[in-house]
């Protein structure tokens, strides 16, 4: 998986805010940093998924040395927090996967469900939505 560098900024009175050095107007905000990258993972995502659909080339990740090297002067770096965020494969693309599950588990699954995956899919999706 690709990871880009991002920066998380935290004022008193708002959000905690996310950007991309490596792609100026990208950003994300949520209510705690684990809401502000997640947000941001979203929109990186959306992000390249449009500079694909544009034919624009989709910069390398750099790491946080060469950022900085660069001097970009639309980077704000006082108060700043580098994490970094993984750019996510398009939605709607199936990967097949192999996993070990609990037999009484699997036996439960299968117990109220026709669709393992689909079944596993949802669940996923319902817990990372907290």
């Amino acid at each position: 998986m690709t990871y880009y560098v991002a920066l998380i900024h935290k004022d008193a009175d708002s959000e905690y805010g996310i950007s991309f050095p490596d792609f100026p107007g990208c950003v994300s905000a949520g209510a705690t940093v684990d809401e502000a990258v997640r947000g941001g993972a979203e929109a990186l995502a959306l992000h390249v998924e449009g500079l694909r659909e544009d034919g624009a080339p989709v910069p390398a990740p750099r790491d946080l040395a060469e950022i900085r090297a660069a001097g970009d002067d639309w980077i704000v770096w006082e108060g700043a927090v580098a994490v970094l965020v993984p750019l996510l494969p398009p939605e709607g693309r199936a990967v097949r996967v192999n996993v070990t599950l609990d037999a009484q588990l699997l036996a439960r699954i299968d117990a109220v469900s026709r669709n393992r995956s689909g079944f596993l899919a949802e669940a996923a999706e319902r817990l990372l939505a907290g």
